[in-house]
């Protein structure tokens, strides 16, 4: 089992959407896939039609209460189940603050579903928190999106700055490019001298697209209802750039 988190710590990167379509396209490649919704404005859980409320809510999780395999629901798609969010979600840092080795939390619980599925994608709310270490210590993979931007740049320059001051070896990030617009010499430019300072920045881009956009009508991955558009066919060459690293 390999453990994906999709995360940034500025919001509005197009996080949620390489979520929902890398997580289609690793269950449409034969693996079995699960995606956490952990954001509580449940944006996975909205596009996969999926209530974003759990029974209990996160205090019985990490109270032991309620296992994680009992908040799973399926989704319309063969290989692809959810842990919808909940809006008590956004007290997991005061929740996790209560328990010895915090940060350890999230990847115990996620052990427990290691028989049961090869991908596990974790889509994470835009924050630096004790919520995001625990992530950090979980996750095989961080990916995280970044808009072809001074400022987008300048927040990963901060995540890699706070995973080295944190000793987080084994955290490995790996940023790739989201909503680049090819029409503007900015985001070349940019594109360019990023690979420079970020030898592991996947090669696969994904577009500012409309048909991204329209996730939010459809309410389903992109490859869906617009599996021969260029946007699906980037998610998926960017999916298969991950997988190589994974080495599952």
């Amino acid at each position: 089992m390999k453990i994906l988190a999709l995360y940034s710590i500025k919001g509005g990167v197009g996080k949620t959407s390489s979520a929902v379509n890398l997580a289609f396209n690793a269950a449409q490649g034969g693996y079995r896939t699960l995606v956490w919704d952990l954001d509580p404005q449940g944006a996975s859980s909205y596009y996969f039609r999926i209530k974003p409320k759990i029974k209990g809510g996160s205090k019985d999780l990490m109270a032991g209460k309620r296992e994680l395999e009992e908040l799973i629901k399926g989704t319309d798609f063969d290989n692809l189940d959810l842990i919808p969010a909940d809006f008590s979600f956004r007290n997991l840092d005061l929740l996790l603050d209560d328990k010895k080795k915090p940060t350890r939390q999230l990847k115990k619980r996620l052990n427990t579903l290691a028989n049961e599925y090869d991908f596990i994608f974790l889509d994470c709310p835009p924050s630096i928190s004790l919520l995001s270490e625990a992530v950090f210590e979980a996750a095989d993979l961080l990916l995280s999106p970044i808009i072809p931007t001074t400022l987008s740049l300048r927040t990963l320059a901060q995540l890699k700055a706070f995973i080295e001051g944190h000793d987080l070896k084994n955290t490995s990030l790996v940023p790739f490019f989201s909503m680049v617009d090819r029409r503007k010499n900015m985001h070349k430019d940019i594109m360019r001298e990023a690979l420079a300072d970020y030898p592991g920045l996947l090669k696969t881009s994904i577009p500012y697209a409309s048909d991204i956009e329209r996730m939010g009508l459809e309410r389903m991955p992109l490859a869906a209802y617009s599996g021969r558009s260029s946007s699906a066919e980037a998610y998926h060459e960017l999916w298969q750039e991950i997988l190589a690293r994974t080495a599952l």
